[in-house]
């Protein structure tokens, strides 16, 4: 595959998930004027936190507490959020230098760029994948917020749409290619398997870091590489 159709691969790949995932943001802006924000506080929350998992674990918390639950609601985003600088490790050879350029990219290292953009094939395309998705989103994100708190007492929950699921659906595509071999499915197994049986156990968003940990701990030292060649894989 040439430079030009690997880049023209990004672009395609990060429309996909930019918008799967921005038309999710209608429903963060339903919800957190349900909670109790202000339509100016859900947008603010957007442009400055943009972190969907850390934001609705927020006014989740503040939804079933009300101002008082205001520490718990700050402990559960911040510990979803901790899995971004742990994306940063990763997207920050992709980034490259320059302070103004990684102070930009730290803002938009989310789960859909560093997905994105840790799939393509070459550096060139996976700044492409970096910069466009987090674009994208961050766009995306922020007028679909308006969009649900302008609209929130009219449309209620409107995960009864399925936008949630559109946003798992496009994490799907991007992780499905990659199950070619047994290192990446036992650290894509493992791991969702952890997180699943954590959930109901622990605080919002632990089950998210341990799972990190299991992917890490089976990851990084390459476990199963024996038997991703020869007749391992057969």
């Amino acid at each position: 595959m040439s430079a030009e159709a690997e880049r023209r691969a990004a672009w395609r790949a990060s429309l996909a998930v930019g918008l799967a995932v921005s038309a999710y943001g209608v429903s963060f802006g339903a919800l957190a004027v349900a909670s109790g924000l202000d339509i100016w506080q859900a947008c603010v929350l957007s442009l400055v936190m943009f972190s969907g998992g850390s934001q609705f674990a927020l006014i989740g918390v503040l939804a079933s507490g009300g101002a008082a639950a205001g520490p718990a609601a700050i402990a559960g985003a911040t510990l979803l959020g901790l899995r971004n600088g742990l994306y940063a490790i990763r997207v920050s050879p992709i980034i490259g230098p320059g302070w103004a350029k990684r102070l930009l990219a730290g803002h938009l290292t989310i789960d859909e760029s560093t997905a994105v953009a840790t799939a393509q094939p070459t550096l060139a395309s996976q700044r492409v994948g970096f910069w466009a998705t987090g674009a994208i989103i961050y766009v995306g994100w922020n007028l679909m917020t308006l969009l649900g708190a302008v609209l929130g007492d009219l449309l209620s929950d409107v995960r009864q749409f399925g936008l949630d699921a559109a946003a798992g659906a496009a994490f799907l595509g991007l992780v499905w290619p990659r199950l070619r071999a047994l290192q990446p499915i036992a650290v894509a197994v493992g791991s969702a398997v952890v997180a699943a049986v954590l959930l109901p156990a622990l605080p919002q968003g632990l089950p998210v870091l341990v799972a990190a940990l299991v992917a890490v701990v089976v990851g990084v030292p390459n476990l199963f590489a024996r038997r991703d060649t020869g007749e391992g894989t057969a």
